[in-house]
């Protein structure tokens, strides 16, 4: 079910669906035409979650726009829509999916289920640099971890280290913000501004390609 449309300030349009339907559900939310070729599709993907992901997804762009759109993959795996004339970039988690689209610029977005799992990552993606708040050290590193993955999406660079080559200003995280970061990966060391959110199931990060340099 779609929660949530939004323009965003930057010009995007945002959307988050919460993954209640099961894979007949949401095939029946499907143009009909396009019903056996999305079957054909999946019968490739073996497991349930990622079937319903993928339709989550394209059900979604559909109610967005209002028309239908096809998403396909590039070989490193990002999505484009077939018209060219929309940026996408795409996140899943438990229970979420979520689209950014933009009409002129690259974008990137991420959505991240809330769980002291980062704790045993974060050092792999957090520089010794970066600032963790100790009273809300969770939250904080999941908030790391998810804006590194909008940056990584809307650079689509390759051999990215999120440790190495995405540094996070210094922030402290409220329930909604912005945060700065820069890359140090390309010549130009881009910064860039990232919006979050923070949620009782998930956090939220993206951010659109309106570079400063």
């Amino acid at each position: 079910m779609l929660i949530r449309k939004e323009h965003t300030e930057n010009g995007g349009l945002l959307g988050i669906w919460k993954m209640e339907e099961d894979r007949e559900e949401l095939l029946q939310l499907f143009p009909f035409h396009l019903r056996s070729e999305a079957i054909t599709y999946l019968h490739d993907i073996r497991s349930e979650s990622r079937s319903i992901e993928w339709l989550s997804t394209r059900v979604m762009l559909m109610e967005l726009l209002g028309k239908e759109q096809i998403i396909l993959n590039r070989e490193d795996g990002s999505p484009y829509l077939v018209d060219g004339k929309t940026n996408i970039s795409i996140s899943h988690t438990k229970d979420y999916a979520t689209i950014l689209l933009h009409e002129s610029y690259a974008v990137g977005i991420d959505i991240e289920t809330r769980s002291e799992r980062v704790i045993k990552i974060s050092a792999k993606f957090i520089s010794d640099e970066e600032y963790i708040d100790p009273e809300q050290k969770i939250v904080h590193q999941l908030l790391h971890w998810s804006a590194k993955e909008s940056l990584f999406k809307l650079m689509n660079e390759q051999g990215i280290d999120f440790r190495q080559h995405l540094y996070i200003h210094p922030f402290t995280p409220a329930s909604k913000g912005i945060m700065k970061a820069t890359e140090t990966k390309t010549k130009e060391n881009r910064s860039f501004c990232l919006h979050y959110e923070v949620h009782p199931d998930y956090v939220l990060t993206w951010t659109v390609g309106n570079l400063s340099k």
